[in-house]
């Protein structure tokens, strides 16, 4: 349709300029003394209107002649970006398809433009150090190192590069730094989270799971593990005294003191710095939240002294825990050691023999077979001893 429109409007140009130029009688004259020049109005526009076209192609020729070094140049420029831009991608997808030798020579490329530079020092850094290339990885992200709009791209591959390196000073580094200039997101918050494990920092771990637990960034199963790494590690130092363990005991928040494996530990670290009485409270208000075998073995190893009044208590709390639970092996190897320490030889016989029956666990009838031997051998029925001590060392054996 518009060919059509276009060619109608040509047709009727023509008709137009051949109509008025059949018409026009007009004359141009040119005298210069003693010559005169006559022409036809039509030819002088004719001749004008080619001159024109002449002396505009003789303008642009020599215009397009003029501006050619700056069309190369242009030219030249957008080609190096067509090969620097595809680099770019090359690397990217070479990175991602685990050819790291192919991902740093096109981040080589693609560093030859300027505005690439940055984002292909960090593709070459990272396949440097998939292919365990220390020095090239280094070389890359020094590059960058001077280099604001990269800042913080650099510091978080560092951390994240050192973390897997497993040398947690260099990234605590990078996050110190990555903190200092004010960026706190919560991807950094994860690798200095990771570092300072590797670092066994177990308070600012904790710090970070809080943190990192407020919004949600972490799975609730990993946040609980980390958690029981980090009480296990501070409550089972070796050189910590009983003030101390106080001290870390009393900074454990009352949500993580009812968990069980925390609960059991610390139950475990009070009882091995003879504070049983700290340790039976504990292993008390963890049972109260959750019954747990771990923490009623740690409430046994808290036992009171013979005749104690303390003892006779913990007699009567198991008692009363195994009416709620009465097939729990680990709860009735408790009593009847506490029986046996109070020497109540009727009572403990009948818990030991019992968990002996229920118990699977190698350990537990281990001990089983141990105490039951005491027990023997206290009144006099050297025999039957002798066939427990028997059975405890082939339990150990196996």
């Amino acid at each position: 349709m518009r060919l059509l429109l276009w060619l109608v409007a040509l047709m009727a140009a023509a008709i137009g300029i051949a109509v008025t130029a059949r018409f026009n009688p007009g004359n141009v004259v040119f005298f210069y003394p003693p010559h005169r020049i006559d022409l036809s109005l039509n030819l002088f526009v004719v001749l004008a209107a080619l001159l024109f076209l002449l002396l505009y192609g003789l303008v642009r020729a020599v215009r397009a002649t003029l501006g050619m070094p700056q069309r190369v140049a242009a030219y030249r420029l957008r080609k190096r970006e067509r090969e620097a831009n595809k680099g770019l991608r090359d690397a990217l997808k070479a990175l991602f398809e685990g050819r790291f030798g192919h991902a740093e020579k096109a981040a080589m490329r693609a560093a030859e433009l300027p505005e690439n530079a940055g984002l292909a020092a960090l593709i070459g850094a990272r396949a440097a150090h998939r292919m365990r290339e220390p020095a090239r990885r280094e070389a890359w992200l020094a590059g960058i190192a001077h280099d604001n709009a990269m800042k913080t791209a650099r510091l978080m591959t560092v951390t994240e590069l050192a973390v897997d390196e497993h040398k947690p000073e260099g990234a605590l580094e990078a996050v110190a730094e990555l903190n200092a200039s004010g960026q706190r997101h919560i991807h950094a918050l994860q690798w200095a989270m990771k570092a300072n494990q590797q670092a066994r920092n177990w308070p600012e771990v904790l710090r970070l799971v809080r943190t990192l637990d407020k919004r949600n960034a972490l799975h609730p199963a990993l946040s609980n593990r980390l958690r029981e790494m980090a009480y296990d590690d501070l409550l089972s130092e070796g050189g910590i005294d009983a003030e101390s363990i106080r001290r870390v005991w009393a900074g454990i928040p009352a949500l993580d003191r009812a968990q069980p494996n925390i609960a059991a530990r610390a139950a475990a670290a009070f009882n091995a710095r003879g504070l049983h009485d700290e340790a039976r409270m504990i292993a008390e208000d963890a049972l109260k939240a959750g019954w747990d075998e771990r923490v009623v073995r740690a409430y046994r190893d808290a036992a009171g002294p013979e005749g104690s009044p303390t003892l006779l208590a913990q007699i009567e709390k198991c008692e009363a825990w195994l009416r709620e639970h009465p097939n729990d092996a680990e709860l009735a190897l408790t009593l009847g050691v506490l029986c046996l320490r109070q020497k109540l030889w009727g009572k403990a016989q009948r818990y030991l023999e019992a968990a002996l029956s229920d118990s699977t666990e190698p350990d537990n009838v281990r001990e089983a077979h141990l105490k039951l031997a005491q027990l023997h051998e206290a009144l006099g029925q050297q025999d039957e001893a002798n066939h427990h001590y028997r059975q405890c060392a082939l339990a150990t054996v196996l």
